[in-house]
């Protein structure tokens, strides 16, 4: 079962520090210019806890993790972060416009302290693999500061949307307690919950679900190394110690508001690159529409027919392509799987499941196959770059990358359904967009 429960969240003081100034995205998605920014926004903003910057006489007694820790507890001390007084959920909504579109949308979940609960138990899923390198670095940062900023973001799949009703309850109850807009145009939005008969409708609606992890996978399983180490110098399981839980936000896939985009995929540095080859070596299993531009106008022309056709074609399983040009006449083109392909053929070993997965059949059937790109290749990032706008995947060809390969989003039905079937996707096959603010709630792991 999925336990969830209220907490007393460290939440920043406004009338100290507005939030505009000290909340930052993901410490993921943070750019070397944009902790800069937050760096210049003001002295309490949250990046140097989320990624504080390193200096080269870093040694044991001052480091980015000490001074977390340190900027952690004068904080609290000077009332510039201060826990609330009740324990409670938290209604969060996000409204926000896709990139390069004008629709309004607005996701709606709740934050809670959830239950820690190893893959094998199957209650928690995950869709991806992780690496060690992020974990070693958050665990670090929790050791010190004992202290989650970032929020990890859970699916659960309710069609009564029992949770929704009361979130909404909550926003009609009165002004947020949290508002600002972010850098990106999100207008992030915070209630408290703390009616006990609110809380434990909330808590019952959740226990019997299934939550799958869509971003935070390498902070999830910090979490669970932190909560191991912390049972070991217990020396004995103590069920309601704060380490048994973790801040997570909790979105129901049922719900209106929840975009996954594409990411997609630019191929750099190939030593013989031939799109005529690749063409060839496809053609057995791909059909191939061809969109030709002469002209800058024509070019958008062709784009937006190629945008519409890849959407129209996503049953038939489609790929966008944006090669160099060389010495051919400019144009995108779209692969469309034949009807007679055997996917058991082009993409053998992978379970019925991976087989549904445009990117899979991006990787293993296109990549690898007619390009040489492997799977090592990949993890050494010597040929593939990703781009989550699409004009970023273009543009990147147009300044001396190789070929674009433009992808439609997974639908959130298949990530729940690989995740819970106990399988994973590959690495940046999902972009939940937009992102959950760090810093909006903490939890404290107190002693």
């Amino acid at each position: 079962m999925a336990l969830v429960y209220p907490f007393r969240a460290f939440r920043y003081n406004p009338q100290v520090a507005p939030f505009g100034r000290v909340l930052t995205q993901p410490y993921d998605k943070i750019s070397s210019a944009q902790q800069e920014k937050y760096y210049a926004a003001d002295p309490h903003n949250l990046i140097t806890i989320e990624k504080g910057r390193t200096f080269a006489e870093d040694g044991p007694q001052n480091n980015v993790y000490t001074r977390a820790a340190a900027a952690m507890n004068n904080w609290i001390a000077d009332h510039v972060v201060a826990q609330d007084p009740a324990p409670a959920f938290y209604a969060y909504s996000q409204q926000y416009t896709l990139p390069g579109g004008s629709l309004r949308r607005t996701r709606r979940g709740f934050i809670g302290a959830g239950k820690l609960e190893d893959y094998a138990s199957e209650i928690v899923f995950r869709h991806e693999h992780t690496l060690s390198g992020p974990k070693a670095d958050r665990l670090e940062l929790l050791r010190h500061t004992r202290t989650h900023t970032g929020q990890l973001f859970m699916l659960y799949s309710d069609s009564a949307e029992r949770v929704d009703r009361i979130l909404a309850e909550a926003e009609a109850s009165g002004k947020p307690v949290t508002e600002m807009t972010d850098e990106y145009g999100v207008v992030h939005r915070l209630w408290m919950i703390a009616d006990p008969e609110k809380v434990a409708a909330i808590q019952k609606a959740m226990v019997d679900q299934k939550l799958v992890i869509a971003d935070g996978h390498h902070r999830y399983e910090t979490s669970l190394n932190f909560r191991n180490e912390s049972r070991t110098r217990a020396g004995k399981l103590i069920p309601d110690a704060p380490y048994e839980r973790s801040m997570m936000t909790f979105v129901n896939t049922q719900s209106e508001g929840l975009t996954i985009l594409p990411t997609h995929r630019v191929v750099s540095n190939l030593r013989d690159f031939s799109w005529s080859a690749v063409r060839r070596y496809l053609e057995p299993w791909f059909a191939t529409e061809v969109f030709s531009f002469a002209t800058d106008a024509q070019r958008s022309e062709a784009l937006e027919k190629l945008q519409s056709r890849l959407n129209e074609a996503k049953a038939q399983r489609a790929i966008g392509v944006y090669p160099a040009s060389g010495d051919r006449p400019r144009a995108f083109y779209l692969l469309t799987l034949r009807p007679e392909a055997d996917l058991g053929q082009i993409l053998p070993g992978l379970s019925p499941l991976q087989r549904q997965l445009d990117v899979v059949l991006l990787h293993q059937g296109i990549l690898e196959p007619a390009l040489g790109v492997t799977p090592h290749t990949v993890a050494s990032e010597s040929n593939l770059t990703y781009e989550r706008e699409l004009t970023a995947a273009l543009d990147a060809v147009d300044c001396g990358a190789q070929v674009a390969f433009l992808l439609n989003p997974v639908e959130v039905d298949m990530v729940m359904k690989v995740a819970t079937s106990g399988e994973v996707m590959p690495q940046k096959s999902t972009d939940f967009y937009p992102k959950l603010l760090s810093g909006v709630t903490m939890y404290r792991i107190e002693d």
